[in-house]
């Protein structure tokens, strides 16, 4: 099987990435001709990786014709055979993870331990759907006269899922364990700025012993993604991304009468009371806006302080926030490593100014940062940024940054504080943090987001379903439901007697 391998300072991968970062029945494949190939960048360094091969219409077609090809063997599998193998795959994640991890933060940027967290995510996806493949069962009903009918649950087809930058190994992970549990195939297409992962979960399962065609990857921008959307044969679309691409999706699906899953943007409410905990509260405003660089769609970004309180949390959490060590990603101690692109820093930046303008206060950070080492110095840093005195019509506040600035608001009372954390068209999650029970479950009721937390923020354990309200999206991933998107269900009515007819 052949591996990347990236130019990774003081680490002992050091070649530069050459192997096809396309592929399709059961092989990297390399595209000719090679005329639109774009350079991908190592986010710490600012370098060029390696070279994207996009994938046109004539490669999509090889790609899913062999997913099709798969999608007939597969579908025919018990799901213990189908268990069986997705468990193989999961098992050779497991041993690869220091190298997957590795790959994931030359090409996304992030620290290796939160790297580290995403292969574990993935690796817990494929077997908690590997086991639920065993339980997919349809329903018997009695009937008069002793006629019965039963629900038959079957797979869609071929499957397309279109992956963010944020999480690109998990993303692949999470999309595809769902589908195959389900008897789907499917053609997975990365973001054409974090291309590498996604290969190695194909040669993953490739490993494990799928047949060839079962999990393809192609590469590309949209262009490409508009290929596989539109693509007769492609049963389904599951996409994770912007609000304005997934709507674009969702109107191309449309002409195809194809379900879709769509987790898309967030700008979600943190809402802290006088009452909390506020050692975990302030861990938890942390936690709710730099993880990943701050480039995580459910990040509670809107953090809403009780006035009794306000001036004790922001001191907490600029002192943390200040002592945050940022640097090179590969190194166990950082814990904020580079933004994915340098367009994407400056647009990061850009908010941050504009706070400046609107009347916010710049309690810390919001600067670009260059490490000391000089082979970091092009890599697209800043310091992790925490804004204060904010109001509800800033920009900041209504608008989804995707890099790590919070925004801090204050408030008075539950009402109140309601009434502001709903007003958002998105509704990806929230998040509450208070000792009193009864106000927790009353407050999580009323808030308009798919994912709520109650004294914690960003947990998502593959058990529990994931996605959005409102513009946020629709479906959801992970947890038992899942399975419901993956598949369709058949009725069939069985008659044991003679047919009364009206004729």
């Amino acid at each position: 099987v052949p591996q990347l391998c990236f130019t990774v300072p003081g680490h002992s991968c050091n070649a530069l990435a050459v192997a096809p970062l396309n592929f399709w029945g059961g092989v990297r494949r390399k595209i000719q001709p090679q005329l639109d190939n774009e350079p991908v960048y190592e986010p710490s360094t600012g370098r060029v990786l390696c070279q994207l091969e996009a994938a046109g219409a004539a490669e999509v077609e090889q790609a899913v014709q062999d997913a099709q090809s798969a999608f007939t063997l597969w579908s025919r599998m018990t799901g213990m055979e189908r268990s069986r193998l997705m468990r193989a795959a999961a098992l050779i994640i497991e041993r690869r993870r220091e190298e997957i991890a590795e790959m994931e933060v030359v090409n996304n940027g992030k620290s290796i331990t939160e790297a580290r967290w995403d292969v574990d995510s993935a690796r817990q996806c494929i077997e908690y759907y590997a086991g639920l493949a065993c339980t997919l069962a349809g329903q018997h009903v009695q009937l008069g006269g002793g006629s019965f009918a039963y629900t038959r649950r079957e797979p869609l087809g071929v499957c397309v899922g279109i992956g963010a930058w944020n999480y690109p190994f998990q993303i692949a992970a999470w999309k595809s364990a769902p589908a195959l549990a389900c008897g789907n195939s499917m053609v997975f297409k990365p973001s054409p700025l974090t291309p590498v992962t996604a290969v190695l979960l194909a040669e993953i399962y490739a490993q494990a012993g799928a047949p060839p065609g079962l999990f393809n990857v192609v590469q590309g921008g949209q262009e490409t993604g508009g290929l596989l959307v539109h693509h007769p044969l492609v049963a389904k679309v599951s996409f994770t991304g912007s609000v304005p691409t997934g709507k674009k999706i969702m109107e191309m699906a449309s002409k195809g009468v194809k379900p879709v899953t769509l987790e898309l943007g967030g700008k979600s409410p943190l809402l802290v009371f006088e009452d909390s905990d506020l050692e975990n509260a302030v861990k938890g405003a942390l936690m709710a806006n730099f993880l990943s660089q701050g480039q995580v769609c459910s990040n509670g970004t809107r953090v809403f302080v009780q006035k009794q309180i306000l001036s004790e949390f922001l001191e907490e959490v600029v002192r943390r926030t200040r002592a945050i060590p940022i640097g090179d990603p590969l190194h166990d101690s950082t814990r904020m490593g580079a933004l994915v692109s340098l367009p994407h820093l400056n647009r990061v930046l850009g908010f941050v100014e504009q706070a400046k303008k609107e009347g916010a206060a710049v309690l810390t950070g919001g600067q670009r940062y260059r490490p000391s080492d000089p082979q970091l110095q092009g890599g697209y840093y800043m310091t992790p940024c925490v804004l204060g005195a904010c109001t509800d019509d800033m920009a900041c506040v209504r608008e989804e940054i995707f890099g790590p600035v919070m925004s801090v608001l204050s408030f008075d009372t539950e009402e109140e504080v309601l009434r502001r954390a709903n007003d958002s068209v998105l509704g990806l999650a929230a998040g509450v943090f208070t000792r009193d029970v009864q106000r927790a479950h009353r407050v999580v009721e009323q808030l308009q987001a798919g994912s709520c937390f109650i004294n914690n923020y960003n947990v998502t354990p593959v058990e529990l379903p994931f996605g959005g309200y409102k513009m946020s999206g629709v479906g959801r991933e992970n947890g038992q439901v899942t399975a419901e998107y993956y598949s369709q269900l058949k009725t069939v009515y069985v008659e044991m007697g003679d047919v009364d007819s009206l004729f």
